[in-house]
């Protein structure tokens, strides 16, 4: 039937036309989209193959095994370098040539390599490049970006020397090398300077014998594979050899003939800058070869102002600087080194003297009070060596060791234990423990930029300072009553040292409070001990402070004593707060802090301070006592003014031989 007004009835003919015509379209439209789809897959797997193809990696040849002879001549064993992890790491130089490094960047907790144990040998091995590695800057060994280490705590040179060689070695397999050994000539490193030349001694007779053996080291290279060149360094740089030498006995008559320099001046950062400068052409000239500088030093230099320089020209040339050093202490500049003169003529009685080794960060970051005497008179290890070197060697790929003949983390070190020519360090810590707690090596425009991004840094950072350039005084504890009037004059004499100490306290504490909004965000572990330690001892300073000054006045208003021979009053600690509830408050509020630091940051320097804050009470109370005001006996009197009597001549060769002559410590 047909449908008026419908064409397709008036017209079967085209009707069936249209039906082939739509069959014809729909085989063509499915052809073309299995070639398009197949096109796609096809370049899409050739620009995978391609990008595998380019991917960084290392690839190992492994070596056909070879039988040896057993009348092969093998270098002894104590050349051979073992990775092998050991239990006992950072603590001294026992290890020796196994000593571990300090925390780095590229380092983890966990080793995502595998033991050879689990590995199963093959021809060719590939290994993937990891990110941090690919974006880490400093030394380049085999084009490989690398920092360096932090630091390295030991009880002697000898562990340090023994990595070093190491290292020399494993520059060697590279390419040719030729290392600089750059020594202070300043008169607290005497001692050690005649250590280090029998060691140093020791290294080239090791590195003779192993190039007597064939190590592949040296075997690859034709001639002088190993250079050196002795430097001194005080007030001037002195270059002790004409030239690089391979020459033993030049090297040592070289390192013999150096002489003390008395100024006092250390310009560390020069000599290392005027010795790259001048060797520098060897990084550039064919063929090329590795350049090594060894600082030995024990102080921080009088020249920081050109670290930035001396940090930008190593790492250009891709100079890596090994410096053995001494630990920075803790939050300090200074340190007393015990001084015995060098000269036995002259007497041997131990003095001290003040030599800078720190601080261990670019600024310190410790507050500093003296109130109460809460602020330790010992000096402790900061787990680190001083900023400035150790970021040169942090940054051009090289190591700083911290060397200590006293280091013992499981007690204290007393004044008599330390070693001549040491400073006295009382408390050491755990180098496991301290790597998380590792100072930001940065520029100082880095430095404060990320300091100003995080208001409990910002705020931590100008209270250390503040404090530093305004001494807190000790107050007076002690009044003795030699009448009424004598006693108010006291009192009221230590409370004007009270009214100057606390607003200083006050700002103080202001400060640190700006940083409270930002303390959560705080991830360095560093930091976070950092500032809670300082709100808490600011904190407990202040309450001791305000109720120190309220005792006073209720001392001025009127104390009986209960014993009437006794004539002194004395402030005494106490954990009651009688001076109202918002001292008590504070008081909690500081323990708070103090405690926080105590149990999320354990065998630290920060934890140290905080439990010894813990062990001081708060509050005040007064003690009476009795004090003999009596003039001592005049026993000048019997002798009626005479001068003492001849001894007899029998008795004259029996007196003592007149002492040698004391000479005051010289400039460190």
């Amino acid at each position: 039937m047909s449908i008026a007004g419908d064409p397709r009835a008036s017209h079967p003919v085209a009707e069936a036309d249209a039906e082939n015509a739509f069959d014809r379209d729909t085989v063509s439209f499915l052809a073309s989209l299995f070639v398009h789809v197949g096109l796609l897959l096809a370049l899409g797997f050739s620009t995978y193959l391609q990008e595998q193809q380019t991917r960084d990696a290392l690839t190992i040849l492994a070596p056909v095994e070879e039988v040896v002879d057993d009348q092969e001549v093998l270098p002894p064993e104590e050349f051979f370098m073992n990775d092998r992890p050991l239990a006992e790491v950072g603590a001294n130089s026992l290890a020796e040539a196994e000593m571990a490094l300090s925390a780095a960047e590229m380092l983890s907790d966990i080793s995502d390599v595998p033991r050879p144990s689990e590995l199963s040998p093959v021809d060719v091995a590939k290994i993937e490049v990891n990110n941090v590695i690919e974006i880490a800057t400093g030394l380049r060994i085999d084009n490989l970006p690398v920092r360096g280490a932090a630091g390295e705590g030991t009880t002697g040179a000898t562990g340090a020397i023994d990595r070093i060689t190491q290292d020399i070695l494993l520059s060697l397999e590279e390419r040719k090398t030729l290392v600089v050994w750059l020594f202070d000539q300043s008169g607290s490193l005497t001692r050690q300077r005649a250590e280090i030349n029998e060691r140093f001694d020791r290294i080239y007779q090791e590195l003779g014998v192993i190039e007597a053996a064939g190590n592949p080291a040296f075997k690859r290279h034709d001639d002088k594979p190993l250079l050196t060149s002795v430097i001194a360094f005080g007030q001037k740089v002195n270059f002790l050899t004409d030239k690089p030498t391979d020459n033993l006995a030049e090297i040592k008559d070289a390192v013999a003939a150096m002489k003390q320099d008395d100024t006092g001046t250390e310009y560390v950062f020069t000599a290392i800058y005027t010795a790259v400068e001048k060797y520098r052409s060897y990084r550039s000239e064919s063929p090329i070869r590795n350049i090594m500088l060894v600082v030995f030093t024990d102080e921080v230099g009088d020249d920081q102002v050109g670290l930035d320089k001396t940090v930008n020209l190593c790492r250009r040339l891709e100079v890596p600087v090994y410096v053995v050093g001494v630990p920075a202490p803790f939050g300090r500049d200074e340190t007393l080194v015990k001084w015995v003169d060098p000269d036995p003529n002259y007497d041997q009685s131990e003095q001290w003297g003040r030599v800078s080794q720190g601080p261990e960060s670019l600024f310190p970051e410790r507050v500093k009070l003296r109130f109460m005497d809460s602020e330790d008179p010992d000096p402790m290890d900061s787990g680190f060596g001083p900023f400035s070197l150790t970021r040169l060697c942090y940054e051009t790929g090289g190591i700083y060791f911290s060397v200590h003949p006293n280091r013992n983390v499981n007690r204290t070190v007393g004044g008599g234990e330390t070693t001549p020519f040491s400073a006295h360090l009382k408390h050491f810590f755990d180098p496991e423990v301290m790597r998380r707690y590792r100072p930001d090596y940065l520029p100082a425009k880095e430095y404060l930029r990320q300091v100003n991004e995080n208001k409990a840094r910002a705020s931590l950072l100008k209270t250390a300072q503040l404090s530093w350039m305004n001494q807190l005084e000790s107050p007076r504890l002690r009044f003795v009553k030699q009448s009424e009037a004598d006693l108010a004059t006291a009192l009221a004499e230590a409370q004007k040292g009270a009214a100057k100490l606390e607003p200083q306290l006050a700002g103080l504490y202001g400060m640190l409070e700006l940083g409270e909004a930002d303390r959560a965000k705080e991830a360095s572990p560093r930091w976070q001990a950092g500032y809670d330690l300082a709100v808490g001892r600011v904190m407990a300073a202040k309450v001791r402070a305000e109720g120190y000054n309220a005792m006073l006045a209720l001392a001025k208003r009127g104390l009986k004593f209960s014993n009437e021979k006794n004539n002194t009053w004395v402030l005494r600690h106490d954990d009651e707060i009688s001076t109202g509830s918002q001292l008590a408050k504070a008081a909690q509020q500081a323990a708070g802090y103090l405690q926080r630091v105590v149990d999320e940051h354990p065998g630290t320097p920060w934890a140290l301070l905080a439990s010894r804050e813990l062990k001081t009470p708060l509050g005040w109370k007064w003690t009476e006592e009795f004090t003999d005001l009596s003039p001592p006996p005049n026993r000048t009197a019997a002798n009626n003014n005479n001068s003492p009597p001849r001894p007899a001549r029998n008795d004259q060769k029996q007196m003592l031989k007149k002492p040698p002559p004391k000479r005051p410590v010289p400039k460190l």
